[in-house]
């Protein structure tokens, strides 16, 4: 068993396909496993929180992150449905900063997502249901809580044409240019 990773345009931020066994009873894979992580360079990542969420058609959540000493690294995935996935490079000394990259992830292709820390991060969903599952590398804390304007022009994220679900929240974060980043 075992797992691939491929690069993105964006340094750090890595897509992850799971070995996958199934049969006509169904199918088994791992979600993570550290000695196969390891093997494709993650070796290094500890996590310590499990989070899920179910949202339904047209629910955007992001772009959210945590502000030091509560950043987080996140593993993930989506179990039921399918979401167009976001992430901006928040690290002011990256290459890439403020530059946004999406990914649809659906439970058909078990596709993961590693998000580093120093980067915003958001979903669309884009199926009736989904159950959207992350394992991070730090603990939540409000009081770090942080996140950029979902649909600030100057991203140019592909959002789909779905009428979008907001928190009042999530309708509330700054444009890019107006965020001082701490990373």
């Amino acid at each position: 068993m075992g797992f691939r990773r491929f690069e993105t345009s964006i340094p750090e931020l890595v897509i992850i396909e799971p070995d996958i066994f199934g049969d006509d009873r169904g199918f088994f894979m791992e979600l993570f496993n550290h000695s196969s992580f390891e093997e494709i360079g993650l070796g290094h990542l500890r996590f310590v929180q499990d989070n899920l969420s179910s949202s339904v058609k047209g629910t955007l959540r992001g772009l959210h992150f945590q502000r030091p000493p509560y950043t987080q690294g996140k593993l993930i995935t989506v179990l039921q449905g399918s979401v167009l996935d976001v992430v901006v490079d928040l690290r002011k000394n990256s290459p890439t900063y403020g530059k946004s990259y999406s990914l649809e992830l659906d439970s058909e292709r078990k596709n993961m997502l590693y998000v580093p820390e120093g980067m915003a991060h958001g979903f669309q969903v884009l199926s009736e249901t989904c159950l959207f599952f992350y394992k991070c590398t730090n603990v939540y804390n409000r009081e770090s809580d942080g996140g950029i304007f979902w649909n600030d022009p100057e991203l140019s994220i592909p959002w789909r044409d779905i009428p979008p679900i907001l928190s009042e929240k999530d309708k509330n974060h700054p444009l890019l240019a107006e965020f001082d980043s701490p990373f």
